[in-house]
């Protein structure tokens, strides 16, 4: 498609980095665990903040965080803690980064009572199927939904933290769970 003739929702505007997740993650459906971990760590640090923010600080949490392997995270210890509330390239919040580790532990308990994180999700969407929003203007997009707090309130209850009802719809949204790209949005 020529660069010219994209359309893309609103909210990424002209920053590249936005631009170029809108493009190629958001909204793409996710299946692999290793994937839905990553955005698991990263939504539950953006609680509070912008996106944006978080995008930049993505490399710095690959570093910190072992690549994203929460058999590794699992077993970061509290000088793990110190070290990651030393790095500029995480938002250094004690509370998110020992929330990080403890929703690994938890993440792999899902994987064994489910068989993977994915089906633990997909068993809360209607007929375990992708709900797609007619959005015309991406400020019409819901925060939150039934959906996202029925899965906030069963991870809640098995001890997640940082991952409240608007927190989990946004991270759906990313890994594709539902599809809020604008109507004609070149990428929905």
């Amino acid at each position: 498609m020529a660069k010219d003739k994209i359309i893309r929702c609103a909210w990424c505007g002209t920053d590249e980095l936005y631009q170029k997740y809108h493009d190629e993650e958001w909204g793409k459906q996710v299946k692999d665990d290793a994937t839905l971990f990553e955005f698991l760590i990263l939504e539950s640090a953006q609680a509070g903040l912008s996106w944006i923010t978080i995008l930049r600080k993505r490399e710095g949490y690959r570093k910190a965080f072992a690549n994203f392997d929460y058999h590794k995270i699992a077993q970061f210890t509290a000088e793990d803690v110190e070290r990651i509330l030393q790095d500029p390239g995480v938002i250094r919040n004690r509370g998110k980064i020992e929330s990080s580790i403890n929703n690994a532990k938890l993440f792999m308990d899902i994987q064994k009572e489910f068989g993977s994180f994915y089906n633990y999700l997909y068993g809360f969407l209607p007929d375990g199927s992708i709900i797609s929003n007619e959005v015309v203007n991406y400020k019409e997009a819901p925060t939150q939904t039934d959906v996202s707090d029925a899965i906030s309130k069963d991870l809640k209850k098995r001890g997640f933290k940082f991952f409240g009802s608007t927190t989990c719809y946004a991270y759906m949204q990313a890994v594709g769970m539902v599809n809020d790209h604008v109507k004609d949005c070149s990428f929905r």
